[in-house]
């Protein structure tokens, strides 16, 4: 049986673990590959944004893959199983109930404590804090050597004191949402692999867990602020389209009422506060 993991490899310190394993993808390297650091200088998120935490608080990681088994146009499909297999391994590790943690569409975790609900009173959304990004990056989709590199950091054992003040409202940790309990990133690690490798097996035979991917997604049926280069408005989301990876809202300024926003289409995406949103 060939073995899951084509090269695996943990760093102490890197500039950015999918530059790692972009540079692994472009020498030749098999799918899957996976790099692993315990600290990153130039850890990247969506939209340009950063990704840091401290040395050794948080797991990050990149895989690498090889997807000429799957169409250019559901690519979107890797980040989505790699975020379900993580979802599902933070669950087992801190102890949290099935379906605990949420998905922000597209695919960064959060989860909604009853202790940040409560500190935030009646807004929607306000009790949402973040647990883990993801940066999914393609090169030559279409051709006969499409690479994939999928990025994820998820904050495991960072305590809340630690957080930076600027991110505090908005963040947490599994330590954190697990009320103190330490949490192992090796162990972390090794469930991710474990639920990952069926998943993406799975994938390969043409099947995605289109239901627990739409029925995580916590921005279904709930005001967002989508962020746009011609500017920021508020609108509804409605659902997922399974078939596309799709965000359908319902935007009241658009005269085509729903629309399908699709990964690349916004800026950013955050809940809105229905005090500030006028409705």
């Amino acid at each position: 049986m060939i073995a899951f993991l084509a090269r695996r490899e943990h760093f102490d310190r890197v500039g950015s673990t999918n530059d790692v394993v972009r540079d692994w993808l472009a020498a030749g390297t098999a799918e899957v590959c996976l790099a692993v650091a315990d600290e990153q200088t130039a850890g990247r998120g969506r939209q340009g944004r950063t990704w840091t935490s401290p040395p050794g608080t948080g797991l990050l990681l990149s895989l690498g893959f090889r997807p000429t088994w799957l169409e250019s146009d559901r690519t979107w499909r890797l980040p989505a199983t790699v975020s379900l297999a993580m979802a599902r391994a933070a669950e087992t590790v801190a102890g949290l109930p099935d379906g605990a943690i949420r998905l922000k569409w597209p695919n960064d975790l959060v989860i909604e404590t009853q202790a940040a609900t409560a500190a935030a009173g009646t807004h929607d959304g306000g009790g949402v804090r973040k647990l883990a990004g993801v940066l999914g990056e393609t090169q030559g989709l279409g051709s006969a050597d499409p690479c994939a590199v999928v990025g994820m950091g998820i904050n495991a054992d960072w305590t809340d004191a630690g957080f930076p003040p600027e991110l505090a409202a908005s963040m947490t940790s599994l330590r954190h949402v697990s009320d103190g309990r330490p949490i192992d990133r090796k162990i972390l690690l090794q469930v991710f692999i474990e639920r990952l490798e069926p998943a993406i097996h799975g994938l390969r035979a043409g099947r995605f867990e289109a239901a627990e991917w739409q029925h995580r997604q916590l921005t279904t049926g709930r005001l967002i602020r989508l962020e746009q280069p011609e500017g920021s408005r508020i609108v509804h989301a409605l659902g997922v389209d399974i078939a596309t990876g799709a965000l359908i809202v319902d935007d009241p300024h658009d005269v085509r009422g729903q629309r399908a926003i699709l990964v690349g289409d916004i800026s950013y995406i955050r809940l809105a506060d229905p005090a500030t949103a006028g409705v």
